[in-house]
């Protein structure tokens, strides 16, 4: 199974439990910017306490996944991230869950459909990538993120909606980084 695969083997999973999600990280920005390689997927989810049990419940029917319980209700509780390894060739699914705040909740509600192969999944938009990815920036690892954000800009250009990411760059305090990953635009 390749990291594709997998992919959609999860969002098939995902809408059968009705769990709202988007694609995210690497996948999402490589969409929207120039690809590059990842080992993992992420995924932000907004579940029910009801639905996540019926997606954990039905992975552990089948064999070559493994979710640790425990951990998802962890996750759920203090909405935080979980992960899922598919065993036989390592790839792993991140899934964090969706935080409570005005831009996880602005940026969640914009996600946009893609046709995947044999199926329709969300992703995050390519302005509410640039912003996570400069949360992500100033996080840490700020040279790789800053470069996918820059992708991001060179690909999409003219036709971000520079008004919403300066509002939340503003807000989340990113202006500097917003600055420093156009740079090399300008």
């Amino acid at each position: 199974m390749n990291l594709s695969d997998l992919v959609v083997a999860i969002v098939r999973r995902l809408n059968d439990a009705s769990i709202p999600y988007m694609i995210t990280g690497s996948l999402a920005s490589s969409f929207h910017g120039e690809p590059r390689s990842t080992r993992d997927a992420d995924l932000v989810i907004d579940p029910t306490p009801d639905a996540l049990r019926r997606f954990v419940d039905a992975l552990a029917l089948e064999e070559g996944f493994y979710i640790d319980a425990d951990a998802v209700l962890d996750a759920l509780h203090h909405r935080t991230q979980f992960n899922l390894i598919e065993v036989a060739t390592g790839w792993k699914v991140d899934f964090v869950v969706r935080k409570d705040r005005p831009f996880s909740i602005a940026e969640f509600r914009r996600r946009q459909p893609v046709e995947l192969p044999g199926t329709t999944a969300y992703v995050a938009t390519a302005e509410d990538m640039i912003i996570a990815k400069l949360e992500w920036a100033l996080a840490g690892e700020s040279e790789r993120q800053l470069r996918d954000v820059a992708s991001i800009v060179s690909v999409v250009g003219n036709n971000l909606d520079q008004p919403y990411i300066e509002r939340w760059v503003a807000d989340l305090g990113l202006v500097d980084l917003w600055e420093q990953a156009r740079a090399p635009l300008t």
